[in-house]
């Protein structure tokens, strides 16, 4: 018999647990996005770029909606295709565009949005509003205090 692992219980794997947690919870997403053609990669460029009136720069965008630059090219790409975004050069540094949502896109956004609240409103009754806020809190804290690199022991993991 093989000795035992010393390491937490597999039950208690924080990456599983938000695994499962984030699939539970986008289980009643999809549907929605997919009635509108959209992707959950998509939907998170269209709401981020709704999200403000700034412009933003793809780099930018990238880091905003958790995804890698490639991924946000592609995507990028693909709305501008369907003409729900539109993307402009910067000036004076060719290889910079900003990225904004085009009158399309932002009625798309517009459309999308009173169902996404719809989900998150059965989820908040379900879960309890206070209960997701404090958990949306407290994954921005651990996501703030870990951040993409941890010191342990003075070497980084």
């Amino acid at each position: 018999m093989a000795k035992p692992v010393p390491m937490r219980p597999f039950s208690e794997s924080l990456p599983l647990a938000l695994l499962r947690a984030r699939e539970s919870a986008m289980h009643h997403f999809r549907p929605v996005l997919a009635s509108h053609d959209v992707t959950e990669q998509q939907w998170r460029v269209l709401r981020a770029l709704a999200s403000r009136e700034e412009p933003y720069e793809v780099t930018e965008l990238a880091e905003r909606v958790a995804l890698l630059g490639p991924s946000v090219s592609r995507i990028v790409a693909n709305l501008e295709e369907r003409g729900l975004i539109v993307r402009t050069i910067v000036a004076h540094d060719q290889r910079r565009a900003r990225l904004r949502l085009t009158r399309t896109g932002n009625s798309l956004v517009r459309r999308i949005a009173p169902e996404s609240e719809a989900v998150y409103n059965r989820i908040e009754e379900r879960f309890g509003a206070d209960r997701l806020s404090d958990l949306l809190a407290e994954l921005k804290d651990l996501a703030e205090t870990v951040g993409h690199e941890m010191i342990i022991d003075g070497e980084t993991a």
